[in-house]
């Protein structure tokens, strides 16, 4: 190393806040260097390194973010993108679940997490405006709808994005990660017909969502594999409230149905609920098969059965994927599909 490297000395009495040359002194090097070490620039020799941290932890050196975003052209943040109401967020586990398992990817990084979330009657413009304004590194996009324009924007403007389930686009190249909804479909009618029921239908979630079409379409190529004709098919929004609407209208339909299949764990509440309030019992009349595997229970403690979906798993590889993406740019990133897994529980044990 040529510069001459020094035991590192506290700051000047009286400085209420060390300098970045303050630091260069007390690593004994110079202040570009200190500055190439901070930022994570090259050229920079291990013995200046551990210089320039040692004087990091004896003076209590802040770096400027202002000044280090200058030189590094990044804001150490990124933007978890949930285009759905701010009351829908707030109830649903599989949100709580996604935003830990990105905080989980973040923990040992400088980067902190920015939520973006619609409120009623809002389009995607305001939030768009907000990532092409340099506020971020990246973002992750999760939950979105068929008419957002998120993949086409995105795409174009260079912003480092990750989608946590299959885009509706997937010609752009961004990477995503999800999990196998059509063979959890799929599993879920194998696993009715196996049980004997032979009057199946479905409350399936809206059409604009790429995981409610696949889960939909797994779940006809099931009931096609176990020799059943295709059944009653009524969609809800993935919650509670829509699932119990859902199955009131299916079983106007189709009073005779004896298995139902709800591509959420909330619908499937609202299954239960709905049958136990007409008199009927589940699974000795209905048996019920949700998707998520939320750790909830439907009323008296009954246990759903579902397709498991590891969201916090899922949203913690987005994580690391959208990190990957914004330190390698250029960097082709493949998708990540996790398979589908059932998990038998007493709506089906009969």
């Amino acid at each position: 190393m040529n510069e001459k490297t020094s035991r590192p000395v506290l700051a000047k009495a009286g400085r209420q806040s060390p300098t970045l040359e303050d630091l260069a002194t007390a690593a004994g090097v110079s202040r570009s260097t200190a500055s190439r070490a901070i930022n994570g620039g090259l050229k920079v020799s291990p013995e200046a390194k551990a210089a320039v941290e040692a004087a990091i932890v004896a003076l209590g050196y802040t770096p400027n973010q202002a000044a280090r975003s200058l030189v590094t052209r990044r804001t150490a943040s990124v933007a978890l993108v949930i285009p759905e109401p701010d009351a829908r967020v707030m109830m649903d586990p599989y949100f709580a679940a996604v935003i830990t398992g990105v905080n989980d990817a973040l923990r040992d990084t400088d980067m902190q997490l920015v939520l973006l979330m619609s409120r009623a009657g809002d389009d995607s413009a305001r939030t768009l405006r907000y990532l092409r304004g340099g506020h971020v590194d990246g973002a992750i996009v999760v939950s979105h709808h068929r008419a957002d324009d998120w993949v086409e924007t995105l795409g174009t403007i260079g912003l480092p994005t990750v989608f946590i389930g299959r885009p509706w686009n997937t010609g752009s190249g961004l990477p995503f990660v999800d999990l196998d909804n059509f063979e959890g479909g799929r599993l879920a009618a194998r696993h009715l017909a196996g049980k004997g029921r032979i009057h199946l239908a479905t409350v399936a979630g809206p059409t604009d969502m790429t995981a409610a079409v696949d889960r939909l379409e797994g779940w006809l190529q099931g009931l096609k594999e176990a020799g059943l004709q295709a059944a009653p098919v009524v969609h809800g929004d993935f919650t509670t409230a829509g699932g119990a609407e859902a199955a009131r209208n299916l079983f106007a339909q189709a009073p005779e149905l004896d298995g139902v299949f709800a591509a959420s764990d909330l619908m499937a509440l609202g299954v239960v609920d709905t049958l136990r309030a007409a008199g009927r019992r589940v699974p000795e009349d209905v048996a019920v098969v949700g998707f998520d595997n939320h750790d909830i229970e439907a009323a008296n403690g009954l246990g759903l059965t579902t397709v498991a979906h590891p969201m916090m798993e899922i949203a913690k590889q987005a994580g690391q994927l959208l990190i990957r993406a914004v330190e390698n740019p250029g960097e082709q990133l493949e998708p990540v599909i996790y398979p589908a897994e059932l998990v038998v529980r007493g709506s089906t044990a009969c």
